[in-house]
């Protein structure tokens, strides 16, 4: 899909009465593949799966440099919105200027910003701190300025919830939505209440993580969306089960003495299938001349 038609396609679904827009976490084109072959509509970009994947701990280690070279494979594999995550915009409103054009570039179609002090953390750790709201609007209101194209999706992400307030983090996502920004991203709400709160005290669509084990309480996509959530990322589902999937099948490898048994998986031929191996093939005689 045209990048560009992808972004439209975004804002027309999540201003369609379709319900609850669901995006797991894809940190590579494999993960990401998969998440549309399993016909989610969107998929997002895990920060703290891309870290992960080049062997970091969610810490804000990564540069800009690699998020935005990590979003342009995850959006040229599929044909589905890509949203992504782009940390703090790496810096002051120069820096966030360069992350929007480039994760432009790299084909995203929505992308969100945080308030948190440089270098960040995951949201749900403790420890974190945040910058002064000033300066998180300012980047906002950069960010919103700096896109060529108006349906890129900006979304606001306030972590104040866990270091300054509850209400302190749902003024800083109207701040934010009143400056520009499309969507609001209260993170690590602390207890249903607070999740429901959220999404009635806040003067705009608003934005669900669930993270298994995390600070906030599971709930169901059917009760995020009685809430009123218009969209929930589900970041480390993929990561957790290639992590508890590699654990088992490397144990096995070394009490087995080999591999296993050709017969019990799939074919080699199907697995390059799901990656587009039909497409390819096609490629290989087309433009031969029939002599």
């Amino acid at each position: 899909m045209n990048k560009s038609l992808s972004r439209t396609s975004l804002r027309a679904r999540l201003s369609a009465d379709r319900g609850l827009l669901v995006a797991p976490g894809a940190y590579d084109g494999i993960t990401a593949k998969l998440i549309q072959h399993a016909g989610f509509e969107a998929v997002y970009m895990t920060g703290a799966g891309v870290s992960a994947s080049r062997g970091y701990p969610d810490f804000g280690l990564l540069t800009q440099g690699e998020m935005s070279e990590a979003a342009s494979v995850i959006s040229q594999a599929v044909d589905v919105p890509v949203i992504a995550d782009a940390d703090t915009g790496y810096g002051n409103e120069l820096n966030v200027t360069r992350t929007i054009r480039e994760y432009e570039r790299a084909g995203v179609a929505g992308l969100h910003i945080e308030d948190q002090v440089s270098p960040k953390r995951c949201g749900h750790l403790d420890g974190k701190e945040v910058v002064p709201r000033e300066e998180f609007i300012a980047k906002i209101q950069a960010a919103c300025a700096a896109r060529s194209d108006p349906d890129l999706l900006i979304i606001a992400r306030t972590d104040a919830r866990a270091v300054v307030s509850f209400d302190e983090a749902i003024s800083r996502a109207n701040a934010a939505l009143a400056a520009g920004a499309d969507m609001a991203f209260v993170e690590a709400a602390e207890s249903v209440e607070e999740l429901a709160a959220i999404a009635q005290l806040v003067r705009g669509p608003c934005l669900l993580n669930m993270v298994r084990g995390g600070k906030t309480p599971d709930v169901s996509f059917s009760d995020a969306q009685r809430m009123g959530y218009r969209m929930a990322i589900v970041p480390g589902l993929l990561l957790g089960a290639v992590w508890d999937a590699c654990d088992v099948a490397l144990n096995q490898l070394r009490e087995a003495g080999g591999p296993p048994h050709s017969a019990s998986g799939i074919p080699i031929s199907e697995r390059f299938r799901r990656f587009g191996a039909d497409e390819w093939n096609s490629l290989r005689t087309k433009f031969r001349s029939a002599a």
